[in-house]
C-alpha cells in the first residue's frame, strides 16, 4: 500500500522542516508549497490525502486555496495551522470546508493524532450499509449523504461524526464519547469545538437550523439523530 501523502502549504522554513521530520517519522510522503499560487499550482500533480495548510502565506491567505479547491468538488481533509485562535476564526474556517484547526505553537504528538484521525476518516467504507432517518439518507459504502434524494456535501469529519450517530439512531452519543472517536482523547473537554461542528452540520441537513428536527441535543449530555419511532429507547 502506497504511503499517505501530506501537501503542507506554509512559508515558513522550520515549520515545512518540523512537518517533513514528523511526516517521515510515521512514514508519510510530504510535499510542500510556500504560497497560494504554488500551492494550487501543484495539488492536482500531488494528490494529497491530507493538507496542513497555513493561513498567513505570502502572497494571499490560506482561505483562498481552501476555498478553490473545494469549489473543485476536492474533499481531501485539511488541517489548519495558524497562530489565530479566536472561536470566529475557527468558525469561519469550517465554514469554508477546514475539518480540523490546529492552533501554532503545537506539539507533534498531537499534530499526528489529528493527521491519523483524518486519514483513517477519509478511508473508504468496507461495508454497503445505508441508513435512512426521514428524509436524511446515509450510503456508508460510497459516503454519499442525501437529503431528499439531493445529495448533500460534507467534509470527512462532518461526515464521521453523523455516521456515529447514524449508526445508533434515537440513541445519546454523549459529548465525551463524540469527542473521543472524533479528535481523541486529548479533546474531550473542548465542547465548545464541538458545538461548532454541530452548527455546520445542522446548516446542511435542516430545513431550519435553528429548529433542528433531526440532529437533536441533549443538554448537558450529548447528541442523537431523531428516530422516525419517537418512542425509542435513548
Amino acid at each position: 500500500m502506497a504511503s499517505p501523502v501530506v501537501f503542507a502549504v506554509d512559508d515558513e522554513v522550520q515549520i515545512r522542516r518540523l512537518l517533513r521530520m514528523a511526516c517521515e517519522s510515521e512514514g508519510y510522503k510530504l510535499e510542500e508549497a510556500v504560497s497560494v499560487t504554488d500551492a494550487l499550482s501543484k495539488f492536482y500533480m500531488v494528490r494529497p490525502d491530507v493538507v496542513i495548510l497555513d493561513l498567513g502565506l505570502p502572497d494571499r491567505g490560506g482561505e483562498e486555496f481552501l476555498e478553490r479547491i473545494r469549489e473543485s468538488g476536492s474533499k481531501v481533509p485539511v488541517l489548519v495551522l495558524s497562530v489565530r485562535d479566536a472561536e470566529k476564526d475557527k468558525i469561519h474556517l469550517l465554514d469554508a470546508g477546514a475539518d480540523d484547526y490546529l492552533t501554532k505553537p503545537f506539539g507533534v504528538g498531537e499534530l499526528l493524532a489529528r493527521i491519523r484521525v483524518l486519514l483513517r476518516h477519509s478511508s473508504p467504507e468496507k461495508t454497503d450499509v445505508k441508513v435512512r432517518i426521514g428524509t436524511l439518507e446515509l450510503d456508508f459504502g460510497s459516503r454519499r449523504v442525501t437529503k431528499s434524494g439531493k445529495e448533500i456535501r460534507l467534509t470527512p469529519t462532518e461526515y464521521s461524526f453523523l455516521k456515529l450517530l447514524a449508526t445508533y439512531p434515537g440513541k445519546i452519543i454523549t459529548q465525551t464519547q463524540i469527542l473521543k472517536e472524533l479528535w481523541g482523547p486529548n479533546q474531550i473537554s473542548e465542547a465548545g469545538y464541538l458545538r461548532v461542528y454541530v452548527n455546520q452540520i445542522r446548516k446542511k441537513i435542516e430545513e431550519d437550523p435553528s429548529k433542528p428536527q433531526i440532529l437533536i441535543t441533549e443538554p448537558g449530555v450529548g447528541y442523537y439523530l431523531k428516530a422516525e419511532d419517537d418512542s425509542t429507547s435513548r
